[in-house]
Order: C-alpha cells, then sequence, then structure tokens
C-alpha cells in the first residue's frame, strides 16, 4: 500500500526539546518531525501564563521574516516600541529582520506557530536550530 500523500500529527506528538532557563519553553521542531527542508517551523506551548516562547531578538545574522500564529491561548508580543496583545487566531507578520520581537504566553497551554525564512533564498537551517537538533 503506498503512503498517504500528507502527515499529520498533533502538536503534543511532535517531541518538545525544552532547556531550563533557556528561551526554548516547550519548542516543538515541527520542521524536523516532517522533514520539512523549504522552510523553518515550529511550535511553542506555554504550561504556565508568563513564559517566554521567544526571547527579545532580531533576525540580523539570519535575515528572517518571521511570521507568528496564536493557535491557541493568548500571547503578549513586543515588536519594536509596540506591544501587541494576541487572542487566539492572531497573526503577527514581523518583515524587518533589524526589529526587535519577543512573545510571551498570557494563559496557560497558549500555542504559538513561528515559521520563518530569507526572502529570496533558498532555505538554510539556522545555527540557532541546529545548535539545540544538532541530528538534522
Amino acid at each position: 500500500m503506498p503512503d498517504p500523500p500528507y502527515r499529520a500529527a498533533h502538536v503534543s506528538e511532535i517531541a518538545a526539546s525544552s532547556e531550563s532557563g533557556r528561551v526554548l519553553t516547550n519548542w516543538h521542531p515541527v520542521r524536523i518531525h516532517f522533514g520539512i527542508q523549504s522552510f523553518g517551523v515550529g511550535a511553542y506551548v506555554a504550561d504556565q501564563a508568563g513564559e517566554t516562547f521567544t526571547g527579545e531578538h532580531t533576525e540580523v545574522d539570519t535575515r528572517h521574516e518571521e511570521l507568528f500564529f496564536v493557535a491557541s491561548g493568548r500571547a503578549s508580543f513586543t515588536v519594536g516600541e509596540e506591544t501587541v496583545d494576541a487572542p487566539a487566531g492572531t497573526f503577527v507578520y514581523v518583515p524587518d529582520p533589524t526589529v526587535t520581537r519577543g512573545a510571551i504566553a498570557l494563559e496557560p497551554g497558549t500555542t504559538l506557530l513561528a515559521v520563518g525564512g530569507e526572502p529570496g533564498k533558498a532555505f538554510e537551517v539556522s545555527l540557532w536550530e541546529r545548535k539545540y537538533v544538532p541530528s538534522d
């Protein structure tokens, strides 16, 4: 029987990569789980309110634009000097890699999907991802 033309997984089925005291609070490496080679994508699931999804950072080194989607719960983003309240269903797009951005969970169980890549360039695994998932 041939393989199905798709693969599906609930975020809970994608092994989390956590490291105490680091930004990787319950990071689920979606790209690696599915073997995606054309773009970067990962999910974050907060156990409690106040957890950092992604610490304040820029994408100067990678030149990535990023798209975040709050799949459940509520998050707060800081983008440049602005604060964005993001309930479930909200997209936050940050096209400029020089702009500082970060996000925290406002509710337990908040799930955030992050997608990124450099415009006009074939996808390459970032050094950040290689640091935490060297087996890729």
